[in-house]
């Protein structure tokens, strides 16, 4: 049959090249193309998009092109001949549709274990019915003092998390007895219905998704298979942890369903104040008194240090808020061996009770440094 020339240049401009719809170049990857129809059938397909005409037309081109560029044979042949050479010409006037789109299928028949995973579901397929479901992570505060911090140390926990009843199994039913399998849904743990033009799945109401169902129930886990237990262990905290870091122990989280394997436990560390040092990055800061006669004439002081007590040189004329730097004994970097540094913030103390010679030798100091002691002070002069 032969179509008016015209008609034939209108339907043309109505379809597009498969890479340009899937958003990806001709020399894409098997994998690259599996990625990007993913991504979009997820956006466009009608059951996120109840209603939405154009969304539901946008997923059947989607399918059309991933039908096509995603086996090698036919893409082959796209490549060579374009629309032409796969059979998804476009239709006569009035012809209708997008060829091949047919039965756009379910969001589970789509995407399998990886749209249950996005979703939070178990791992189940629409056909193969639920499987293992892993446990879940448990997250643990952890308080430490910054000398613990700093040494790194073994600290045993005891952890409440889910674990596998030792009397049913962990298979949730009475010692003697054993699931069965859902007589609804086949053991799928889905039941498919239509809506309009295209068929969905959902949960069994039956079974609720187990794909099982247990008539006697275990008595001591009344059936969930799993109960609440304390996890005795032991955490290697690393020199170095700060504020909000996070160590995971593998495994020791809540057990898995029907076999499934364990979560992680997420320990999150969070260190107490300290009344005489704060810690910024690795460095640590604190401050001392030194006396007037030291600043003036310089000397030695001791220093606290998170690892014990250093010895500062005083410089002669040390002025109020000076900072030293001691090198190499502020925290341990994490997962290395160097150190931060110690910052020494100098306080000049100004004595309060001083003795008549004492206040005499203080005047006559103010007096050679050409001071009226009644008008301005001697510790105005110096510590102004």
């Amino acid at each position: 049959m032969v179509y008016p020339l015209k008609a034939i240049r209108y339907t043309l401009t109505m379809k597009r090249d498969y890479y340009e719809i899937l958003g990806v170049g001709r020399n894409a990857s098997a994998d690259d193309i599996k990625g990007a129809y993913r991504r979009l059938a997820i956006k466009y397909h009608p059951d996120k998009n109840p209603g939405d005409k154009a969304a539901e037309e946008k997923f059947k081109e989607i399918n059309e092109a991933y039908e096509i560029i995603s086996d090698p044979k036919k893409r082959q042949q796209y490549d060579a001949f374009g629309h032409a050479g796969v059979g998804t010409a476009p239709p006569p006037p009035g012809g209708g549709g997008y060829g091949n789109a047919g039965d756009m299928g379910d969001l589970g028949d789509i995407f399998g274990d990886m749209f249950g995973d996005i979703f939070g579901g178990g791992r189940r397929s629409s056909r193969g019915g639920t499987r293992s479901r892993r446990g879940s992570d448990l997250q643990y505060e952890l308080e430490l003092s910054l000398q613990e911090a700093a040494a790194g140390k073994e600290i045993p926990l005891e952890v409440p998390r889910q674990e596998p009843c030792s009397a049913c199994g962990g298979s949730g039913a009475k010692a003697g007895t054993s699931p069965k399998t859902c007589p609804q849904c086949k053991g799928s743990g889905q039941v498919r219905f239509s809506q309009g033009f295209f068929s969905l799945n959902q949960t069994c109401p039956k079974c609720r998704g187990q794909g099982q169902i247990i008539d006697s129930p275990c008595p001591t886990c009344r059936g969930i298979g799993r109960i609440k237990s304390k996890n005795k262990i032991t955490v290697r905290i690393p020199p170095g942890v700060d504020t909000g870091t996070s160590l995971r122990v593998t495994g020791a989280g809540d057990a898995g369903s029907k076999g499934g394997p364990p979560g992680d436990l997420y320990v999150v560390i969070r260190l107490r104040r300290d009344p005489k040092f704060k810690r910024i990055g690795d460095d640590i800061h604190t401050e001392i008194s030194i006396s007037f006669t030291k600043a003036a004439f310089g000397g030695e002081s001791e220093v606290d240090t998170i690892d014990g007590k250093v010895t500062l040189k005083v410089p002669a004329g040390t002025q109020p808020g000076t900072v030293f730097r001691v090198r190499e004994a502020g925290f341990p970097k994490l997962g290395r061996r160097a150190k931060g540094d110690l910052l020494v913030k100098a306080n000049v103390s100004v004595p309060r009770n001083l003795s008549e010679k004492q206040k005499k030798a203080l005047k006559d100091f103010a007096h050679t440094m050409g001071e009226d002691v009644k008008d301005s002070g001697v510790f105005k002069r110096v510590f102004g």
